[in-house]
C-alpha cells in the first residue's frame, strides 16, 4: 500500500505513535510519506519506503499568522495526486483530518481513502472547544474509517459528539524488541543498590500534574532512601521547582528536561508515576513496562486498560496522594513484590501492546477501507 501520514513532529503521544507506526509499516513493505511542518523527531534516520514531505507556508504581511492549513491541504493534494496514495492516515482531528476532508474534496478523488485516528486532545480539549467543535464532528464523520488508542477515549467520542460511525480501537504500542530493560543501567548511572528510583516523563501540563509527583515523591522520601527522575519540561516546570524547594528536596530530584533517549533512564527506575488528570492511554506507561518498571497512575481514561491494578502497578483516585504514595511504598519496600511487577509488567507490554500485535491491526484495516467501494 501506499501511505501518506500526517502527524505532529512533537515529542507528544500522537506524533510518536504516528512516525513508529509508518516505520514498522515500513518495514512490512508498504511505502510511507509522511507529511508535517518539519522532520518528526523519531524520523532521525534513513529508511527504505520511508519519503518526508515539509509543509511551506508563504510568508505574506497580508497574513497575520501564516496559513498552515490551507499550505497543508495543497501539499496533501499534491501528495496523494503525484504518488497514487491509496490511504491517508491523519493523526490528530484538527487539522489534519480537516485537511485531509479538503484535499480530496480539490482533487474530486474518492479513491484514497481518509483514516483518522483519535488521540484524546484533539476529542477531549480541542474538539470539545465551541470553535472546533462543527469541524471536529464533521471530520470524524467523513472519515472512511476511525480509531481511538483506548476503548475510553471511543466512548468519549461518541458521548461528546453524538457520532453513529463506528469507532474501532486500536492501541497505542511501542516495538518490544527496542524497549527492553537495559542490563548495567543503574550502575552506569551511578545508583547506590539501597535506593529506589522514581520515575515521571511528560510535557508538564497541568493535564499532567506533575506538582503531585513532587508531593508523592516527598512522602515516599520520608521513609526511605530514593530519586525522582522527572523527564520533560512545560508550563508546569516552574511549580513543579517550587514544590521541590518546598519540601527541601533538591539533593534528590532531579530534572533532566527533554530526552531524546530514554531507554537507559527507563531501565534505571524501579517505578513510573503518573498522576493525570486525564490520558486518553499512557504511552509513557506502557513504555516504562515494557523495561519492567512497575506503574502507579490515576484511574482515569485509558489507563485502567494499560495498567492492571494489583498486577502490574496501582490505580488511584485523581490527586490522591496518600494512595498514591502508599501504592508507592507498597511497591518499593518489598523486593519481591517489585520484582513480580516489573516480570508482569513486561509480559503485558508483550503480549497486548507490541507492534507485532497492533500493527497488523491497522494494515488490516486499511485494506477493509479500500475494499469498501466509493460512495456514488
Amino acid at each position: 500500500m501506499r501511505i501518506g501520514i500526517v502527524c505532529y513532529p512533537s515529542h507528544g503521544g500522537s506524533g510518536v505513535v504516528a512516525t513508529e507506526l509508518g516505520k514498522e509499516l515500513a518495514n512490512r513493505g508498504h511505502v510511507v510519506h509522511f507529511i508535517s511542518y518539519q522532520l518528526p523527531f523519531r524520523l532521525d534516520c534513513f529508511q527504505q519506503n520511508v519519503f518526508y514531505h515539509e509543509v511551506e507556508m508563504l510568508g505574506y504581511p497580508l497574513f497575520k499568522y501564516p496559513p498552515y492549513t490551507l499550505a497543508l491541504v495543497n501539499k496533501i493534494a499534491e501528495l496523494a495526486e503525484r504518488e497514487k496514495l491509496d490511504i491517508i492516515h491523519a493523526h490528530y482531528v484538527i487539522p489534519h483530518s480537516f485537511c485531509a476532508h479538503m484535499a480530496r474534496e480539490v482533487l474530486d478523488d474518492c479513491r484514497t481513502r481518509v483514516v483518522t485516528t483519535l488521540h484524546g486532545t484533539d476529542i477531549t480539549l480541542v474538539g470539545n472547544d465551541a470553535s472546533f467543535n462543527r469541524i471536529t464532528k464533521y471530520s470524524i464523520e467523513n472519515s472512511d474509517g476511525i480509531t481511538a488508542v483506548s476503548n475510553s477515549l471511543a466512548e468519549e467520542t461518541y458521548s461528546t459528539f453524538g457520532i453513529r460511525k463506528p469507532v474501532r480501537t486500536i492501541y497505542n504500542f511501542i516495538n518490544t524488541r527496542h524497549y527492553i530493560r537495559q542490563p548495567g543501567a543503574r550502575e552506569d548511572a551511578g545508583i547506590p543498590k539501597n535506593c529506589r528510583i522514581i520515575l515521571h516523563i511528560s510535557n508538564f501540563r497541568p493535564v499532567k500534574r506533575v506538582p503531585d509527583v513532587v508531593e508523592v515523591f516527598a512522602k515516599v522520601r520520608r521513609e526511605m532512601p530514593a530519586k525522582l527522575l522527572l523527564v520533560g519540561d512545560g508550563v508546569q516546570r516552574l511549580e513543579t521547582q517550587a514544590a521541590v524547594e518546598r519540601h527541601n528536596l533538591q539533593d534528590d530530584v532531579l530534572f533532566l528536561g527533554v530526552q531524546s533517549n530514554i531507554l537507559p533512564i527507563l531501565s534505571s527506575a524501579d517505578l513510573f508515576l503518573l498522576p493525570s488528570e486525564k490520558e486518553s492511554f499512557g504511552l509513557s506507561a506502557l513504555e516504562a513496562m515494557a523495561c519492567s518498571v512497575p506503574v502507579v497512575a490515576s484511574r482515569t481514561g485509558g489507563l485502567p486498560e494499560v495498567v492492571k491494578h494489583g498486577e502490574t502497578g496501582f490505580l488511584a483516585p485523581i490527586g490522591d496522594i496518600d494512595a498514591m504514595s502508599a501504592h508507592t511504598l507498597n511497591i518499593l519496600s518489598d523486593t519481591a513484590r517489585l520484582q513480580a511487577m516489573g516480570e508482569a509488567s513486561r509480559l503485558r507490554a508483550e503480549n497486548c501492546f507490541s507492534s507485532e500485535f497492533i500493527v497488523p491491526q491497522y494494515e488490516s484495516f486499511y485494506q477493509e477501507m479500500l475494499e469498501e467501494k466509493c460512495a456514488v
